[in-house]
């Protein structure tokens, strides 16, 4: 398995160690994660991850 890279969004503050990562795997699945708690993963398909993107840019609140 491939050593993952995982990016943090630009209005992170990268100062604290509290943030949202997301890495991209190579089946292109995203895996979501917290930085405090960097084991414990949430993992997209392309297309759940579309859906979920597609979502908040139309306004959808979870």
């Amino acid at each position: 398995m491939q050593q993952l890279k995982f990016v943090r969004p630009s209005r992170c503050d990268n100062s604290g160690p509290n943030c949202v990562e997301v890495g991209i795997d190579e089946d292109l699945n995203r895996i979501v994660r917290n930085s405090q708690r960097p084991d414990e993963q949430v993992t997209f398909d392309p297309q759940e991850w579309s859906a979920f993107t597609d979502s908040i840019r139309a306004g959808q609140t979870f």
